[in-house]
């Protein structure tokens, strides 16, 4: 009897926790839950202030952009003036026929295509316009899911909790590959501003070819001081 009694009391006295080790564990966490905080702050305050420059540059770049392309569509469609001189020459034609008695016969109408400077002006604002809104869409999830990482670490509850909450936000942000998506935005602007750039040169092909030749320079230089910059570091 006394042998069972002492065996219990062993095996409980084996299954009660040491204070001072959940002490020095708590600690440790403690430690662990600050250093990963800090961490997580400023790297949500770098995407921050890195998407709230793209959401204006975005902005204003596709406001100024849709104003190109307000006038530049219009070489789109038939214009209405030309239609209008076309049918009063005709009837003209038609009122000296009937003058002179002779016979007049209209013209086939024509087909309106649009000049192939055009489309490709066009074409090219526009997959422009695509990118940067999308900049600018991608930019406000990245802030949403900001503030939401954020909120998620600023719970109250044990260390050991906070740490396993720091783990789980952490690994999430490396299995959707979060940082190469704040990498991915700036390059996808970029490649806006090029595209608007080479839509440029379209719309003054017809309009000027001195013009035209300065603009695809500085497009050619930028486009080179631009692929120098990301391929050398």
């Amino acid at each position: 009897m006394l042998d069972e009694e002492t065996g219990s009391a062993v095996h409980a006295s084996e299954k009660a926790p040491d204070p001072s080790e959940d002490a020095a564990a708590a600690k440790l966490w403690a430690v662990y839950v600050s250093e990963a905080k800090k961490y997580d702050k400023a790297l949500v305050d770098s995407w921050k202030s890195d998407m709230e420059g793209m959401l204006i540059f975005a902005g204003l770049f596709s406001a100024s952009l849709i104003a190109f392309i307000i006038e530049s569509h219009k070489t789109l469609i038939p214009d209405s003036g030309d239609s209008t001189v076309r049918l009063l020459t005709q009837i003209s034609q038609q009122l000296a026929g009937a003058t002179n008695g002779s016979t007049f016969t209209p013209p086939a109408p024509t087909v309106f295509r649009p000049p192939a400077t055009s489309l490709a002006c066009n074409a090219l604002w526009f997959i422009s316009l695509g990118l940067s809104l999308t900049c600018a869409l991608i930019a406000t999830l990245l802030e949403q899911w900001a503030r939401d990482l954020l909120d998620r670490a600023d719970m109250r509850s044990a260390p050991v909790i906070h740490a396993r909450i720091f783990s789980y936000l952490y690994y999430g942000l490396k299995r959707f590959s979060m940082h190469t998506v704040v990498e991915i935005i700036p390059l996808l602007l970029h490649e806006s501003l090029m595209f608007f750039f080479a839509g440029l040169v379209a719309f003054l092909i017809p309009i000027n070819g001195a013009m035209t030749g300065v603009a695809a320079a500085l497009l050619a230089i930028v486009a080179a001081v631009y692929s120098f910059l990301v391929l050398i570091p």
